[in-house]
């Protein structure tokens, strides 16, 4: 608790020193729908497939700061809602070149959850862009914390093509490859091979009373916590954007650096469609 207070409080504080710094920007809500083919996590996905679908919104201040509330639905998990999540940060201009963020989400997930990110329900961010005359360069910092505590940095070179405009410029079609490379430590897989064993033993502990041991589960083991290359991700975003909404379809194919855990696949590859609306 304690741990969220400190980073909520640092946020403001960054709001507070930076407040009259920006006051041309207007409110605006965003409303956001997405579905995916597959459950990334920094790149990595277990064996099992989770197609999702994503609604969020988002709300932005005038100073830069905003507020936001999500939820996913796994499609092949029960009609529950598989995790919600409520954010708050704060992003600021240097330049028209240089930007920088803050943010903290907390994530709420049903008991026994098979996400992989489920150990960490507390998440605090930080992230600097810079465009350079060619490309541009993203370095976010992320240290993820609750039944585990895991900090990941991840580094993306992407560059924005127009290719074309319709309905006399008020609508583009634009692309933008991108190359991330993720890394981090890796605590989290530790909760997930644990709550994947009692999920195959009907909720009881691998060697509790009433469990037979005959079940097809993987033993659980402790997960290699260096700090390490997690994946290495290409991404293809194609949109098309007016002045109020976006729609956009992507692709991404991940190659997960060196690994022990027969969980996750070592190659990946996700699509996913998303609609934004903007008032």
């Amino acid at each position: 608790m304690k741990k969220l207070i400190y980073a909520i409080a640092f946020c403001l504080c960054i709001f507070k020193a930076n407040a009259q710094q920006d006051t041309l920007n207007k409110t605006t809500l965003t409303l956001a729908a997405l579905y995916n083919s597959n459950v990334s996590y920094y790149g990595q996905a277990t064996t099992e497939k989770l197609p999702y679908v994503l609604v969020n919104t988002t709300l932005r201040l005038p100073l830069g700061i905003y507020f936001s509330a999500g939820s996913y639905k796994l499609l092949n998990y029960g009609p529950i809602v598989s995790e919600t999540d409520l954010g708050i940060g704060y992003d600021y201009d240097f330049s028209t070149k240089l930007t920088a963020g803050i943010g903290y989400t907390h994530s709420f997930f049903p008991t026994n959850s098979q996400l992989l990110r489920a150990s960490n329900e507390n998440n605090l961010n930080l992230s600097v862009n810079y465009e350079w005359p060619w490309f541009k360069s993203s370095l976010s910092t992320d240290y993820a914390f609750g039944k585990e505590q895991d900090v990941f940095v991840s580094l993306t070179n992407s560059k924005e093509i127009s290719l074309w405009s319709l309905f006399k410029d008020k609508g583009q079609i634009s692309i933008e490859p991108a190359f991330e490379l993720s890394t981090g430590t890796r605590h989290f897989i530790e909760t997930y091979l644990v709550q994947k064993e009692k999920h195959a033993n009907n909720g009881k502990a691998p060697n509790s009373p009433g469990n037979s041991g005959q079940n097809t589960s993987t033993t659980v083991t402790i997960a290699n916590t260096d700090f390490q290359v997690l994946s290495y991700n290409f991404k293809l975003p194609l949109t098309f954007s007016r002045a109020n909404y976006m729609a956009e379809a992507s692709a991404q194919f991940s190659i997960l650096g060196k690994h022990n855990e027969a969980e996750l696949k070592s190659q990946q590859a996700f699509f996913g469609l998303a609609f934004y609306y903007q008032f």
